[in-house]
């Protein structure tokens, strides 16, 4: 399992960060996700790739930074 910490500078507020645990979980269900919306990031442990995870949040209409 890998731990990826990603800067998520579009959450505004505890629906997006809903919505982005919700995307990460269609990809991997296992994953351990954690949104922080004070400070824009996002914290998943899981098995996927990086890029399958940055997907998922790009593809749920969020931005990286």
């Amino acid at each position: 399992m890998a731990n990826i910490t990603l800067n998520v500078p579009s959450i505004a507020c505890e629906v997006c960060a809903k919505t982005i645990t919700k995307a990460i979980q269609n990809v991997d269900n296992i994953a351990e996700i954690n949104v922080d919306v004070k400070t824009k990031m996002v914290n998943v442990t899981t098995q996927k790739a990086e890029e399958i995870i940055k997907q998922a949040i790009l593809d749920a209409g969020h931005d990286l930074a």
